[in-house]
């Protein structure tokens, strides 16, 4: 089937430059897309952008202004229409990142188009239609939808997913960058404010480090950071923990939080209740430690650890420090 589609990406960077779930939607885009434009929103007119052209982009619009030195949706959303009403692409795709979602809920409001959430999956249909599977009731199930109406449709796209082959060093594109103009949002979001980047997205994330009510307190969250900090991994949690305030809403794993599809999941002192389930099974590789022989997360998990997880960690993270030096 022929590609007739342009496809528009937004580029997530962050003071290490670009992340590599935007390469995750690039390759999901060039299933599909007849050509590729990377929306790259920077205060820093110096960026690197030609890793985007070796991804898939035909073209890079890195659009300048000093407010992207901070993350607020709204000055992504305003300079996102901006460049949606210039180029006029069919599609926007999007990382299911927190960030993602959030500016595509916006950006698709103000609009009044379609937006398809956390796809795993694009096909072209017979007709040149775009399918996208995306799971639903938690996950139990799949469900194929066609994209119709009014364009640019939204789509985001499950981290860890779309993941490619590599780059292509001989691919050219073209690259412009250009200052563009914001409304002012300094009195609406003042204090509001992020950088860019800051902390890493669990649902970005290839290795999660989750802990539940085992961790027995917020202080021993700790031990967690300390072995998330060793693997390179994130730092999670199960709605308990949240709603006991041990934990951040953003650091939340389930049915009422945040999907992940990690390489590798390390649930500490989580009992496996099926709401928190729903939101890491997809986990290539679970690994779980609790004190209950009879836990719940041990019937999904790949590897079992019966024990104190306030003993077990330390452990681990000692371990894993004495390989990775080696």
């Amino acid at each position: 089937m022929e590609k007739n589609f342009s496809i528009a990406v937004v580029v997530e960077h962050d003071r290490n430059g670009i992340k590599p779930v935007t390469f995750e939607v690039l390759n999901a885009a060039r299933k599909i897309a007849r050509s590729i434009t990377a929306y790259y929103f920077s205060s820093n007119p110096e960026v690197d952008t030609q890793p985007l052209i070796e991804g898939g982009a035909d073209e890079v619009r890195v659009c300048i202004h000093p407010d992207y030195e901070q993350y607020i949706h709204e000055t992504y959303a305003a300079g996102l229409i901006t460049e949606i009403n210039k180029s006029r692409p069919d599609m926007i795709f999007l990382s299911a990142s927190n960030n993602g979602k959030e500016l595509a809920a916006e950006v698709a409001t103000r609009l009044q188009v379609g937006l398809a959430t956390d796809c795993i999956d694009l096909q072209l249909s017979e007709k040149g239609e775009v399918l996208i599977k995306r799971p639903v009731f938690s996950g139990k199930a799949h469900s194929m939808s066609r994209l119709s109406g009014p364009q640019p449709y939204l789509v985001t796209l499950r981290p860890n997913v779309f993941r490619g082959e590599g780059f292509e060093e001989t691919r050219n594109g073209e690259i412009v960058k250009e200052a563009i103009n914001l409304p002012d949002f300094s009195q609406i979001v003042k204090g509001l404010t992020r950088e860019v980047g800051a902390e890493l997205d669990i649902t970005e994330a290839r290795i999660i480090v989750s802990g539940g009510l085992g961790m027995q307190g917020p202080e021993n969250f700790k031990l967690l950071e300390d072995l998330a900090e060793v693997l390179g991994a994130a730092v999670a949690a199960s709605r308990p923990v949240v709603d006991n305030g041990w934990q951040e809403y953003s650091h939340q794993v389930g049915q009422t939080g945040r999907t992940v599809s990690p390489d590798l999941y390390i649930a500490c002192g989580i009992s496996g209740a099926v709401q928190h389930l729903a939101g890491m099974s997809s986990s290539r590789c679970i690994v779980a430690i609790n004190s209950d022989p009879h836990a719940a997360i041990f019937s999904i998990a790949d590897y079992g650890i019966v024990g104190d997880a306030l003993k077990i960690v330390p452990l681990l993270t000692q371990e894993f420090k004495n390989i990775l030096k080696s």
